[in-house]
Parts: structure tokens; C-alpha cells; sequence
């Protein structure tokens, strides 16, 4: 499962970390986003590669409660592409959703021990995600379109075995075309690409129990805890 994240990085920075058409105008560094709120997004739309923002928890188009969200902030790659919630955005509603860490929580003496997850090098990555658009079927014809996203998550790598049981996808450069490309180019190409990062290329550290709290959206959480030998 992956229920917290982080986007700190500046937006000159994700313009070149993701080959942006601009700069996103309105991010502001996030240190712990939890689900329901709104995160960014790079959609499988036509033309050049914009960041969106969208709702995280996934309704999809045929539903009629927005809190089924709160069930769908995940989807499970192995079954993503059979999965009535999940299975029409597969196949055309794709995108990455942007972050620089994600939290877990390791069992530890009898409690749980938060961790944050990130690349080595530190670098922002994109998470494979989906992406709808959706209208309260009773509210008025004209109420705006709700966009929401679900990240997609597969077996834990060697890193994040000992931690937690599911980690998210994260998608490297070379596959972005494919993930991104509009419509459906197939299971074939897509299923391949929802296997575990290189634990090599990752690094996990523990925080304090500030980011336990939604609540709390401060650098402090992503600070290391530094325990005494």
C-alpha cells in the first residue's frame, strides 16, 4: 500500500526531471500528503508533458458516492487490468503521479516505526497512476468535473520486503512513453512495466511520528531520527 508521500522538489527542477512543456505555477513543497487531497499529476493527454492536479482516491465515472474514493487510492497491479473500478482508466486514463519519498510503517517493538523511502540520488520520481473525471450525478448539470487519481502498487523489492508487504510502482524514464502514451497501447506493453524498482537504486530511513498525523504537513517529518547506539 502507499498512503502518504512527499513532493518537496522545486518546480524549475521537475521541468527538467520530467522533460515538462513548463513549470508548474502553482506547487508548494508537501511533506506529507495523505489521501483525498490533491496531488500532481502528468496525464496521458495528447501534446507536451503539463503537470495537473488531482484529487487522490479514485471514483470512477459510473459511480454515484464520491466516498468510494476512500477505497480506491490504491489499485493493485496485478489485477488492475480486470477490476471493474479500475480496468476502463488502465486502458486509457493513465498518468504519473509525482513524488520524491513515501512513507511506510515497520513494525517495531511492539508499535510502528515510520519510514521514508526515496531514490539515492534523491532524485523526484513518477508513480504509476490512473486518472478520471467525474460528476455527482446529482448535482446540477453544471458542477464542475472532479479529478481524482489512484497509484498503482506491486510486490515489495528486496528494500521494502522488511518494512511493508506492497510498495508503489515507480516508473523509470524509459518507460514513460509507453505509460503515457494516449489510448490503449495493450496489457502487452503495459503489465511489464508494473514490477518492483531496483531496491539498488533506493534508500529508507526512519522519521519521527510527527507524520503519523495527516495534520501535519511540515519539513519536520521528513527529518531523520537519529537513535544512540
Amino acid at each position: 500500500m502507499c498512503a502518504r508521500f512527499t513532493l518537496k522538489t522545486r518546480a524549475e527542477a521537475l521541468i527538467d526531471a520530467f522533460e515538462l512543456a513548463e513549470a508548474p505555477t502553482d506547487l508548494v513543497p508537501r511533506y506529507n500528503i495523505a489521501p483525498t487531497q490533491p496531488v500532481a499529476i502528468i496525464a496521458n493527454l495528447p501534446g507536451p508533458r503539463v503537470v495537473r492536479r488531482a484529487r487522490w482516491g479514485l471514483i470512477p465515472k459510473w459511480a454515484t458516492d464520491r466516498r468510494i474514493a476512500h477505497r480506491l487510492v490504491n489499485a493493485r497491479s496485478e489485477t488492475v487490468a480486470q477490476k471493474p473500478s479500475f480496468r476502463e482508466a488502465f486502458r486509457a486514463r493513465r498518468c504519473l503521479v509525482l513524488a520524491d519519498g513515501f512513507y511506510e510503517w515497520r513494525n517495531h517493538g511492539g508499535g510502528k516505526m515510520p519510514m521514508r523511502v526515496v531514490l539515492k540520488d534523491s532524485a523526484p520520481f513518477g508513480m504509476a497512476g490512473l486518472w478520471e473525471t467525474w460528476r455527482d450525478p446529482a448535482a446540477p448539470a453544471d458542477t464542475p468535473l472532479v479529478h481524482t487519481c489512484t497509484v498503482l502498487t506491486t510486490t515489495p523489492n528486496a528494500l521494502i520486503a522488511p518494512i511493508h508487504d506492497r510498495m508503489p510502482v515507480i516508473l523509470p524514464r524509459e518507460a514513460w512513453a509507453t505509460w503515457l502514451a494516449p489510448g490503449d497501447p495493450g496489457e502487452q506493453a503495459l503489465l511489464p512495466l508494473l514490477s518492483p524498482y531496483p531496491a539498488a537504486l533506493m534508500a529508507a530511513y526512519e522519521v519521527s511520528p510527527v507524520v503519523n498525523s495527516m495534520r501535519n504537513d511540515v519539513p519536520q517529518c521528513i527529518a531523520p531520527v537519529l537513535r544512540l547506539l
